[in-house]
């Protein structure tokens, strides 16, 4: 299976040149079948653009999208998602906390039958090598309770940064998904869900970044009020179960 990466990133200078390298020659070493990294630039004030287009030349494998003006990790990631060109199409965050070596667990997944595959931290086999503080874990199983009630997925870990998705799947989907912000998972897994695809939650290696781009008071109001509006975003789609 060929593959995309798919790499968010706003005001990514610092680390984004260390984690594309990184990624590179590990998917270098290990992707036989081809592979591309796309890096989607979303409105960034740094020199986050400038930093990638000069890794272009040694690896004629990255892309850069850049979004005119800052929209969310959302619309950057269905942009990459709709844009690149893999059978398989991956997004992993830009501070590496999944390495991309855990693509190694997703595609014997997939070549099984899996459209969309999902890093759980959750899962009792992760390998959380180091814990976010106390308050973050306890807003994230405060998001994840208020998710399965309000949206009717039963799953373990959406916010998980490491996604992975069949081209056919990718399209589905994120042709349809509408939020920008942070919420954005959990509409693309509503979305799989309502379209019938089989989602596999992996266990995965996990290492916190400390620098989240998460605002702690106002992006959790955020996703409270995007958990609101999943369904009623879809309910007219005549192509979903919901």
């Amino acid at each position: 299976m060929n593959l995309s990466v798919i790499i968010p990133a706003f005001n990514e200078e610092n680390r984004l040149p260390a984690t594309l390298a990184d990624a590179h020659d590990w998917l270098s070493a290990n992707i036989r079948d081809g592979f591309e990294i796309v890096v989607v630039d979303d409105g960034s004030s740094d020199a986050t653009s400038e930093k990638v287009r000069a890794l272009i030349d040694g690896m004629p494998e990255l892309r850069l999208l850049q979004q005119p003006q800052n929209r969310g990790k959302g619309a950057a990631v269905r942009r990459g998602m709709l844009e690149s060109v893999g059978q398989v199409r991956l997004f992993m965050d830009a501070d590496h906390a999944t390495h991309v070596c855990e693509v190694a667990k997703v595609l014997p997944v997939m070549a099984a039958g899996a459209d969309v595959v999902v890093a759980s931290r959750q899962h009792p086999d992760s390998d959380i090598a180091q814990h976010q503080s106390w308050l973050r874990e306890h807003m994230g199983q405060g998001f994840n309770l208020l998710m399965r009630v309000m949206v009717g997925l039963d799953m373990q870990d959406t916010q998980c940064g490491f996604k992975a998705f069949t081209a056919e799947a990718a399209e589905a989907i994120f042709s349809r998904q509408q939020l920008d912000g942070f919420s954005f998972d959990v509409e693309a897994l509503f979305l799989a869900n309502a379209l019938g695809l089989e989602t596999v939650e992996i266990p995965v290696r996990w290492v916190n970044e400390p620098n989240s781009k998460v605002r702690m008071l106002m992006d959790p109001i955020k996703m409270f009020m995007d958990l609101m509006r999943i369904r009623r975003l879809h309910r007219s789609d005549p192509t979903l179960h919901l």
